[in-house]
């Protein structure tokens, strides 16, 4: 039979050791899925604005008469286009916001990790040093 006395604890500097470990790697994955985002929404508003500037000239000409009425199908698909463009990059900001929220909590957990360290090694009393 196992005696309670030969139970030990592992060290609280290897337990943090671990959380700031586990906390990091959590941190730079959704540094990368932020990054992925922003390439994405930057990629796609340049198309955005390349589409816009393209259906406008060519409503314009087609008012003016150098294009052809045949063309309307191209202003219906550029314009489908951009109603596309503007769904998606108001939902990669929604994700865009939801990664900052998530890094925001990360923080608090981790600032609460730091702060019960701080708060359990000032209540410790003197002279028993660290665990």
């Amino acid at each position: 039979m196992a005696s309670i006395f030969g139970f030990r604890s592992r060290d609280p500097a290897r337990d943090r050791q671990a959380d700031v470990s586990r906390l990091d790697r959590l941190a730079k994955l959704f540094e990368q899925i932020a990054s992925e985002i922003e390439a994405e929404r930057v990629g796609l508003e340049n198309r955005y604005r390349t589409t816009s500037t393209n259906a406008a000239f060519l409503v314009e000409a087609m008012e003016n008469g150098s294009a052809s009425d045949r063309r309307s199908s191209e202003v219906s698909a550029l314009t489908t286009s951009i109603l596309n463009c503007e769904r998606r990059i108001a939902a990669l900001s929604r994700q865009d916001g939801m990664m900052k929220e998530l890094r925001h909590s990360l923080d608090m957990v981790f600032d609460e990790k730091a702060s019960s360290a701080a708060t359990a090694e000032f209540a410790r009393p003197a002279g028993t040093g660290r665990g």
